[in-house]
């Protein structure tokens, strides 16, 4: 028998799902705008008619897109960097992450502060635009070349994502590491045959939180890589919109579609791998913050 809701409780369930509606459609009403405005037709796009729903529908936008060999070029650039970028940042902060969750390791305490200290204090923009150009100088003296690998390696550590992977590790029994140890495992068989199995919810989470940030990745990736022909999605979108945005440029447009509707189109194709792939490590999302986020 179902018990029946006090009317505090009741006021409270309906607000909280009001507010979450409303959360959630203003959450999703630009990706919906984003598509009506790159297939409506460019009178309904230059003079606001499109608000919902498409208008004059008419795919030309895509068309110019798609027949655009930078935009593929740089579909490949990001992809390069999100998931090169993604792996090496997940091997480097689970092998910290373990060393750190290790109460036998020497000076932890103080490694784990140090770790935690770049949360709170950053150095600044300047002093990391000076490591990265550094950084830059020394791998074109072993002669690589590619400013891609600078953005992938460079930008492999954060601290946050180590924090919440070691203290999945913690909250592995140590009993099952001694049970491991005892049958003549090694450090990487404990760390690739328990901890990480163990661990997978935090480890997808993390790996979302990469894949997410090399994905959107605009700042660095615009400073730091010089080759257009090297420049992410992000970055070829911005420069479309400088281009979209100057008088000179624009001159002879006579287009059938508007040149906002190119960049909505740009921004679609942007957004949807995110959407397709988020479905697919949803369902560990929530367990994997809960676990690696609360230190017992």
């Amino acid at each position: 028998m179902k018990r029946k809701l006090e009317i505090s409780e009741l006021i409270f369930r309906i607000i909280s799902c009001t507010l979450l509606t409303i959360f959630a459609i203003a959450c999703l009403y630009p990706f919906l705008y984003a598509v009506s405005a790159s297939v409506s037709g460019k009178h309904a796009v230059e003079y606001g008619e499109v608000v919902l729903l498409p208008k004059d529908i008419q795919f030309e936008a895509f068309a110019r897109m798609f027949n655009d060999n930078m935009f593929w070029n740089s579909y490949s650039n990001t992809l390069f960097l999100t998931v090169y970028g993604t792996v090496w940042s997940l091997v480097y902060s689970i092998l910290g992450a373990y060393a750190l969750s290790k109460k036998r390791l020497l000076f932890r305490k103080t490694f784990n502060f140090i770790l935690v200290f770049t949360m709170w204090f950053s150095a600044g923009l300047v002093p990391q635009y000076l490591n990265y150009l550094a950084t830059k100088e020394v791998f074109n003296a072993v002669g690589i070349t590619d400013d891609k690998w600078l953005v992938v390696i460079a930008m492999g550590m954060a601290a946050m994502n180590i924090i919440l992977l070691r203290n999945a590790f913690e909250g592995v029994p140590s009993e099952i590491e001694e049970a491991a140890i005892v049958d003549g495992a090694t450090e990487f068989q404990v760390l690739s045959k328990v901890y990480i199995p163990m661990s997978k919810s935090t480890i997808a989470t993390v790996s979302l939180f990469f894949a997410i940030s090399r994905w959107n990745g605009y700042f660095w990736a615009r400073q730091m890589i010089s080759n257009k022909n090297e420049h992410p999605l992000q970055v070829f979108i911005r420069l479309k919109l400088e281009e979209f945005t100057d008088p000179e440029a624009m001159a002879g447009w006579n287009e059938v579609y508007a040149s906002d509707s190119v960049i909505y189109a740009l921004i679609v194709c942007s957004i949807v791998p995110i959407l397709i792939i988020y479905p697919f490590i949803q369902k560990y999302f929530a367990k994997g913050v809960n676990v690696g986020g609360v230190k017992e």
